[in-house]
């Protein structure tokens, strides 16, 4: 029992000393090691000091950042295609993502060494895209300038057409109208 607390309150010897003045310890069951210490007391009277810590004057050493050659490929990837609609499916111990799978496209590209470093990009996108699997570009419209300018174009046609078809209905009622009045 007088073992089972740190020694900040005391030491070992004055908790058992007042274990036996309060006579919860009798004198019959002291330990051994009681007499020692006061036949033999310490020179200096053993005390717990909580050590001091300056966590202001200690110098933190910089953590060197460590980046890997993939690295560099998945920061070109989200720059280029962003971080995309599907979340990372952390439940399924299979699941790849989207830039894990265009870094691995990557360097399987890189190793046959077919293509320059400029090309493999869009090549690796184009690789994706044949497996089925998307990537939109980042900033990207989801229609093209090039469709939406026909698409304007076939529309004011469109307009046209009908606009002129609806006068020459409304001629002709104008006309019927003043032949009748």
């Amino acid at each position: 029992m007088a073992g089972s607390r740190l020694e900040r309150f005391g030491t070992v010897y004055s908790r058992v000393r007042d274990l036996m003045r309060s006579g919860v310890i009798k004198p019959s069951q002291k330990p051994i090691w009681f007499d020692v210490y006061e036949a033999f007391p310490p020179k200096k009277e053993p005390l717990y000091v909580k050590p001091h810590t300056r966590t202001a004057t200690k110098k933190q050493e910089p953590v060197p950042e460590i980046f890997y050659r993939e690295d560099e490929i998945r920061a070109k990837f989200f720059e280029h295609y962003g971080s995309g609609y599907r979340s990372f499916l952390l439940h399924k111990p299979d699941f790849v993502s989207t830039s894990q799978r265009f870094v691995d496209k990557y360097m399987e590209l890189k190793s046959r060494g077919e293509l320059e470093e400029a090309a493999l990009f869009e090549e690796t996108g184009k690789a994706l895209l044949a497996e089925g699997i998307t990537l939109k570009k980042r900033g990207a419209p989801s229609v093209s300038a090039e469709s939406r300018e026909s698409r304007l174009t076939d529309m004011s046609a469109e307009e046209q057409t009908v606009g002129a078809g609806s006068e020459e209905t409304t001629d002709t009622a104008d006309t019927t109208n003043t032949h009748t009045t």
